[in-house]
């Protein structure tokens, strides 16, 4: 067990590819807490963020099994900064209590470094709880064209969704570090590779 273990943060818009930036992190045995899963978890039947989303927005967000229809409440939350608002007051507290259990259960089982996948670090003012923040980078325009092609969605809904959304350069520039995932799978995980073995190298101060 250790006592110490340095935690990255891992940021990026909708649609710039930051679940397979995390995959290829996991590829070079990096562990890496998704706040996105977590927030599946904590939302699922029965725990009580779930129940607070129902009573806020109605049962017309549940799929037939019982489960949050993410795409519809997204749909409702992104037209409506209020509702976003309302939604996000729910379930970050929660989310933020899963992710630090999970970076708990990592240091405890020895693991020297970790990284966080949450796409709103910088918009949430979370930056200073990581020691440095990575941003998967990739233009507006191929922004909109990947959310069109995974959700099936119109060009006018897609641009709505980003528009929601800090600028991708802005995103960049807060940042420590940058990932350009505008290019192929190639590209991106020769990026990876070379910054993963930067975050091994022992922080400064403690060589």
């Amino acid at each position: 067990m250790i006592r110490f273990m340095r935690v990255f943060g891992l940021t990026g818009g909708i649609g710039s590819g930051k679940t397979t930036v995390a995959r290829l992190f996991q590829e070079e045995k990096i562990p890496v807490v998704d706040a996105d899963g977590i927030s599946r978890e904590v939302t699922s039947p029965g725990n009580p963020a779930h129940e607070a989303i129902v009573r806020r927005f109605g049962p017309e967000v549940l799929l037939p099994d019982g489960r949050i229809d993410r795409k519809k409440l997204g749909s409702i939350v992104f037209a409506d900064p209020g509702k976003r608002a309302a939604l996000e007051a729910i379930t970050h507290p929660v989310i933020t209590e899963g992710i630090r259990k999970a970076v708990s259960a990592l240091a405890s089982e020895g693991h020297p470094i970790a990284i966080v996948e949450a796409a709103l670090i910088h918009e949430k003012g979370r930056r200073g709880t990581f020691e440095a923040v990575i941003d998967v980078h990739c233009g507006r325009r191929l922004q909109v064209e990947r959310i069109m092609r995974r959700d099936g969605i119109p060009r006018e809904e897609a641009l709505r969704i980003v528009s929601t959304q800090m600028d991708p350069e802005e995103k960049a520039r807060a940042s420590d570090h940058v990932i350009d995932n505008s290019g192929d799978l190639a590209q991106t995980r020769a990026q990876v590779r070379a910054l993963a073995e930067k975050l091994r190298r022992p922080a400064p101060g403690n060589r």
